[in-house]
């Protein structure tokens, strides 16, 4: 029986997060609805990572299986079509069976957008924070610095979070990208619920001048949710890259 790989990307602002659930409007729902519909066999997907109401994905990837081969082709324009505009599928491959999704990535990279300057923008508050105050990004960069490495993350994780708090982050960086807006990436094998949106919220108390950069080792030793402080908005948070 063959097995698919589905990569794709989405803006995340009109559903419920990434995974199916009774009765919301999901990603991952809509694109088995509409798989299942084209191919004529119901589909069951296994994704890459979760993301939450609001968040987007410039690439996530979802892998399953069917009883037949298909015509890659043909399914992703038809896919392209029915799930456009705010879903686009830009691969479509078949795949040892052996890969997972999920289990088969090796990383998984987030970025965050900040237009950081007075005056709002409408045409992008669908997928940046906007930030009125200046920011000092070399005191959010050193701030960050301190997670490379393997940490409990219980101080910017939720506390229901599955398969515990411990991870190990790859690279943690913030940068300007463009004109009057501001970018942190991240990457790690796996991240806990809500563990970026948390420390982007603490870095903008860094940046703002309220807390100084030292700030974010204490916190992650600390192991206490509620001294990490506000939680960055959905909107401006991506699911940029997974790794195989």
């Amino acid at each position: 029986m063959p097995k698919y790989r589905l990569d794709l990307s989405y803006l995340g602002s009109g559903f419920r997060g990434l995974a199916r659930q009774p009765g919301q409007r999901t990603v991952q729902g809509m694109v088995e609805e509409s798989l299942s519909r084209i191919i004529r066999r119901e589909v069951t997907t296994v994704a890459a990572g979760r993301t939450d109401a609001g968040v987007h994905a410039r690439q996530q990837v979802l892998s399953f299986w069917v009883d037949r081969d298909l015509d890659e082709g043909r399914v992703l324009r038809s896919l392209g079509k029915t799930l456009a505009p705010e879903i686009a599928p830009f691969s479509l491959i078949m795949v040892d069976e052996a890969f997972d999704a999920r289990h088969s990535a090796k990383f998984r990279t987030y970025r965050y957008r900040i237009l950081n300057r007075q005056i709002a923008d409408p045409f992008h508050h669908a997928t940046v924070w906007h930030v009125a105050d200046e920011l000092n990004i070399e005191a959010m960069d050193i701030g960050v610095s301190r997670l490379v490495g393997e940490h409990d993350f219980a101080a910017f994780c939720r506390a229901s979070s599955a398969g515990g708090t411990m991870r190990r982050v790859i690279s943690a960086t913030w940068a300007a990208a463009e004109v009057d807006l501001i970018e942190f990436e991240i990457s790690a094998r796996s991240f806990c619920h809500q563990m970026v949106r948390s420390i982007v919220g603490l870095s903008v108390d860094i940046g703002r001048g309220y807390r100084g950069p030292e700030e974010m080792s204490v916190v992650l030793a600390s192991r206490d949710r509620s001294r990490s402080g506000q939680m960055a908005p959905a909107r401006g948070l991506f699911l940029w890259e997974v790794g195989y």
